[in-house]
């Protein structure tokens, strides 16, 4: 489970950073790709990267500035040129719907493989044996959500060793036993699969949040997350701009996260004001308030861990 970010830029694309978009990897766990916004030229960024587009499976629009929303309808028609099959589930603001039909209508893009467009509320809005995604308004000048992705807890892992150790031969009874159930052996002996099965590996939590100015909401989709994605549109001075146009500063990103207690920070949609040497100060901006702090370039893989 990795995070791809894809553009980490605000506003309009730049020669070091493109606009927003960021492909959350799940290739082990569900052999597939969910994609964070889509701002232009995003399957540009994917042909410079091993990313297949037929493994895309959901696509989550946090609002309908054009920065994270211009990349999507070239993407869709991109994917059924190049042999994309599979269905794919659009979720985002009122407005997402008639933006993407509209634009694949107008433009006479015939799809071959079948959307599902869900315009979204707050609250818990896929879940299935796997993850769970939550949603929640922001403050922003359009409607504006964020996400928290929690994985499911997965139970231990089966302690063949021992099992050998105590010469329970393998078998179907194997499944049982990993499933905790008691059973008894051919020769008479009753065992309980807790015995034999590792502790529960509790599940990961990543929220990656749209634009947004400071706000509870922001807290709480972040509480104690493996990985908190928030935007520092600006650098910590700027507290009155940030105001003005709806975004953060870096001390209110460190801040949402000291708040919320999460393991880790990146920092993405970074005005293209700042470059180089000014970049890396966003982050000790940042550091000053928590830590670790990432800030996120074009192209960084971050592996989802837990803490």
């Amino acid at each position: 489970m990795e995070l791809l970010f894809l553009g980490t830029g605000a506003g309009v694309p730049g020669k070091v950073r493109n606009v927003t978009s960021i492909a959350f990897k799940m290739l082990e766990e569900r052999g597939a790709i969910w994609l964070f916004d889509c701002g232009e030229a995003t399957q540009h960024q994917i042909l410079h990267t091993s990313l297949k587009p037929r493994r895309l499976e959901k696509i989550f629009i946090t609002h309908l500035h054009g920065d994270h929303i211009f990349g999507l309808p070239g993407l869709l028609g991109s994917r059924s040129f190049q042999g994309g099959e599979t269905p794919i589930t659009i979720y985002g603001p009122e407005g997402i719907a008639a933006y993407v039909h509209t634009s694949l209508t107008v433009s006479g893009t015939r799809l071959k493989y079948p959307i599902e467009i869900v315009e979204i509320s707050e609250g818990v809005i896929f879940e299935d044996s796997q993850m769970k995604v939550e949603a929640a308004v922001l403050d922003h000048a359009l409607p504006c959500f964020g996400y928290r992705m929690t994985e499911k807890d997965k139970s231990g892992v089966l302690l063949v060793d021992k099992l050998k150790a105590d010469k329970v031969p393998p078998g179907p009874i194997y499944k049982k036993i990993k499933n905790g159930e008691t059973v008894q052996l051919e020769d008479g002996r009753i065992i309980s699969g807790d015995q034999y099965v590792g502790p529960s590996q509790k599940g990961r939590v990543v929220t990656i949040l749209g634009d947004t100015r400071p706000c509870e909401n922001a807290v709480q989709l972040s509480l104690h997350a493996d990985l908190l994605v928030h935007e520092a549109t600006f650098n910590r001075e700027s507290v009155t701009m940030a105001h003005d146009y709806f975004h953060s500063t870096t001390a209110q990103a460190a801040m949402t996260a000291k708040k919320a207690e999460v393991k880790r920070l990146c920092l993405t949609h970074i005005s293209s004001r700042y470059n180089g040497e000014e970049a890396e100060q966003l982050r000790l901006e940042a550091e000053e308030i928590f830590s670790p702090v990432t800030l996120a370039h074009d192209f960084l893989e971050v592996p989802i861990v837990q803490s």
